[in-house]
């Protein structure tokens, strides 16, 4: 065999064995029982020993110093299989395996803590996993600490480049807020009950609407939801508040988006370092565009609207168009999840100013629930009433996912462009969408993007796709568009 094969075939047996370790953690946040949560900890454990082991092994380093590529995905593999053992051989194997140990622990603490509204109880946890993570940032970093932690999910990003992004969005989401919430016609909220069965029979819809397909996966519960898998395996969930359709129905949309992106990545790529999204901006363009402006568009939502007087009769809105805009209501609300379009980006920028400020020491955990709650009134005039509304909201910290943040609104500014371009280049999107079909627009989307998964950087792959340079401007400009129309400004 050549360095080339040899380096294939241990590539995909390390592949394997990653999928086997998600799979824990999948089933760690949907099934498990409770009470197996320190076992699953030493499970997770060993298994990133076993990984680690065979991402820092030498023969890695001959084989890619000898491979020589034919094909521009050979070319591709060969830089990414770099990338990764030059990242792997700087972790010693002792931090990779306790960041293991210590992620599968904290979720199951940060999610008892967050159903107590005890601060107090996850704190020391999380003390723990930032005093790891910026151990793991010192290994990486070849400069700035966040930026190490950063590279992991959008690689080639930067704090600087990201915080110059938000500093111009900043001034024009602020303002079109306040024109927003300023304005005479205001859509009402919801008061019904919508029972949990019903909900998860239309999130099922929703998601056969957008292309998901159930061959190759499964919907679940769970408190925080996420996308698991990879291939053929791909799996999706969701949660459901009776009082609140939406956030089932858009979270569900939402990781179809993400599934859909690894469901459609050439068959070729599978196991290899090509068979997954590129990056987690480019990630979140996917669930994004799936999730706000197909799946929140006036089109899709006239269609929804039926679906949900033949599921729950009358719920109170009477029409496409007043639902069009319910489910486009602006509110300064807690939860980032549930934001609105124009909010969302508000609530990424808080969370990457405290998550770097913690990682490069500015900021301690003892301190941060009271400098979120500090932030969290200036930038939306709400005050935070409980924990479970402010900094344990999320489970990415538990998570260790520090730097994963920022990529949310990465994907909201890459959808944006995406948007723009396939609408140009695809007539009949909205005629489709009212009819409850999303396939003229994800099907430009496998074809143009999700197919290609890690065969090119992540901004090359924006550039491929849309045939310009991604900024921030087509976002802006769709937003301020389709509040002027929902609020008549």
């Amino acid at each position: 065999m050549t360095a080339l094969a040899d380096l294939k075939a241990y590539l995909r047996e390390t592949e394997a064995l990653t999928c086997v370790a998600e799979r824990l953690g999948w089933d760690q946040e949907t099934m498990m029982p409770r009470g197996a949560a320190e076992q699953r900890a030493e499970e997770l454990a060993a298994m990133e020993s076993v990984l680690h082991a065979r991402r820092t092994d030498p023969r890695l380093e001959d084989w890619l110093a000898r491979a020589e590529a034919t094909t521009e995905a050979e070319a591709r593999l060969l830089d990414l299989a770099g990338r990764n053992y030059n990242r792997a051989t700087r972790i010693p194997a002792r931090l990779a395996t306790e960041l293991a140990r210590l992620t599968s622990l904290a979720q199951g603490v940060w999610a008892e803590a967050r159903a107590a509204e005890d601060p107090a109880a996850f704190l020391p946890t999380l003390v723990q996993m930032v005093a790891l993570k910026r151990e793991e940032a010192a290994c990486l970093s070849e400069g700035d600490l966040y930026d190490a932690l950063l590279d992991d999910y959008e690689p080639g990003a930067t704090h600087r480049a990201l915080g110059a992004m938000f500093d111009r969005m900043r001034p024009r989401l602020v303002s079109l807020r306040e024109k927003v919430l300023g304005a005479a016609h205001q859509p009402p909220a919801l008061d019904h009950v919508f029972p949990e069965a019903t909900q998860l029979r239309i999130a099922r819809i929703c998601a056969s609407a957008f292309g998901y397909d159930w061959t190759l996966g499964r919907l679940d519960l769970v408190v925080h939801p996420f996308c698991s898998g990879s291939g053929r395996d791909v799996r999706i969930t969701t949660r459901v508040c009776e009082s609140d359709p939406f956030n089932c129905l858009y979270s569900t949309i939402h990781e179809v988006g993400h599934a859909c992106y690894e469901q459609g990545i050439a068959a070729e790529h599978a196991l290899t370092p090509l068979g997954r999204g590129v990056s987690m901006g480019v990630h979140e363009s996917q669930s994004r565009i799936y999730e706000n402006q197909l799946g929140r568009s006036a089109p899709f939502t006239g269609w929804l609207y039926q679906r949900m007087v033949d599921a729950f009769g009358d719920f109170g809105v009477t029409g496409p168009e007043a639902f069009h805009a319910v489910v486009n209501r602006v509110n300064p609300g807690f939860i980032r999840t549930e934001a609105d379009e124009l909010h969302y980006n508000l609530h990424v920028m808080l969370r990457f100013d405290l998550e770097r400020q913690l990682i490069t020491g500015k900021l301690e955990v003892a301190d941060l629930e009271a400098a979120w709650n500090a932030r969290f009134l200036a930038d939306f005039g709400v005050a935070v009433e409980k924990p479970s509304q402010g900094f344990l909201q999320d489970v990415h910290w538990a998570g260790g996912l520090f730097g994963y943040f920022p990529t949310y609104t990465l994907g909201n500014v890459y959808a944006g462009c995406l948007n723009r371009a396939m609408r140009a280049a695809v007539p009949g999107i909205d005629a489709a969408l009212a009819e409850g079909s999303a396939k003229p627009a994800t099907d430009w989307l496998r074809e143009n993007l999700q197919r290609h998964g890690g065969l090119r950087p992540p901004r090359e792959t924006i550039v491929t796709a849309c045939g310009f340079e991604p900024t921030e401007e087509p976002l802006l400009d769709y937003l301020e568009s389709k509040y002027a129309a929902i609020y008549r400004l």
